[in-house]
């Protein structure tokens, strides 16, 4: 008689995902950000994963391409994230000191889609920061591509919709 080890499945999961399971990891992001827990917030971008907020052109409009028209951020993949995260935790940005002090909320958090492991979520959000002796505020929607599958949900795209018609300083990958 031979016995074969249990195996693990491989295969992307491909059950609905949960509003609630949908909420955890978006409020788990923002707490990593207002925390500056910047290795564990990095993990929850992929590799290639986008990141973009255009900005509003004179008409009001969002601008479309973030290769040819101005972005208040753009990083087309992980890598700038990284780049910024280093800048901000060796303090070799002026942008960053003294340190920013953040609170994130979310609200109105939609699936739009999904297709196995993969889903669009669209959700409002209001982050409030302070810094020298000043508190601003700042709103906008974001829509995510996230996949679920493996270890750890990923974001493999994100973008994000400043609505403030006025900003007063630097706005950061924090503020958002």
């Amino acid at each position: 008689m031979t016995s074969t080890p249990p195996t693990t499945p491989t295969t992307p999961t491909t059950a609905p995902i949960g509003l609630a399971g949908i909420q955890a990891f978006l409020y788990r992001e923002s707490r990593l950000l207002d925390d500056e827990q910047w290795d564990e917030w990095l993990a929850c971008y992929h590799p290639d994963a986008a990141f973009w907020m255009p900005s509003w052109d004179d008409d009001d409009t969002l601008v479309t391409d973030p290769q040819r028209e101005i972005s208040l951020i753009y990083y087309p993949n992980r890598q700038g994230l990284e780049d910024r995260v280093f800048r901000i935790k060796t303090e070799r940005s002026s942008a960053t000191m003294p340190d920013t002090r953040t609170s994130h909320n979310i609200s109105n958090v939609e699936l739009e889609r999904q297709e196995g492991s993969v889903c669009t979520v669209r959700f409002n959000w209001h982050t409030l920061s302070h810094r020298y002796k000043t508190n601003y505020s700042y709103f906008g929607m974001s829509r995510y591509v996230i996949d679920f599958a493996g270890e750890q949900a990923q974001i493999l795209d994100k973008y994000v919709v400043l609505k403030n018609d006025y900003i007063n300083q630097v706005i950061d990958i924090y503020h958002i």
